[in-house]
């Protein structure tokens, strides 16, 4: 993982910016056919980071309950979708890699839910796969 122990980064049109103030403490793929329609993409690569260590610098996000125990928070005007986090009492937020200012500083770790992975797509990488979430190997 990156030397920092800040994490900053933002959606596509600059209005959401937001600031980790400690490294994460898990990041993977996630195959869940959830991420897969909120992205739009087969995977969601996230990083964990404790929730009381992440604040928004810029902005507010738009939130959807995606599910009856999760809320997805995403940028109103651009559509970035920056995180997930439980919806009541959230320890933790999932980070999308993608939006952080240096994702290369994030490497994955692990595969989740890969159960429900597109068969066409594989990264053919040697890290853990669990069919459904797992629990963190760290």
């Amino acid at each position: 993982m990156s030397q920092s122990n800040e994490f900053e980064g933002g959606c596509l049109c600059g209005a959401l910016r937001y600031r980790c103030a400690t490294p994460p403490l898990d990041a993977g793929y996630c195959h869940c056919r959830l991420c897969q329609r909120s992205t739009g993409a087969p995977v969601l690569v996230w990083a964990t980071f404790p929730f009381d260590r992440f604040a928004y610098t810029q902005g507010t996000p738009a939130l959807y309950r995606s599910s009856a125990h999760g809320v997805r928070e995403f940028c109103a005007t651009c559509g970035t979708q920056i995180a997930y986090r439980a919806f009541a009492d959230a320890r933790t937020i999932d980070v999308n890699v993608g939006s952080l200012d240096n994702p290369a500083g994030v490497p994955p770790r692990r595969h989740v839910w890969t159960a429900s992975r597109i068969p066409w797509f594989d990264t053919r990488d040697e890290l853990p796969r669990q069919p459904g979430e797992g629990s963190d190997p760290a």
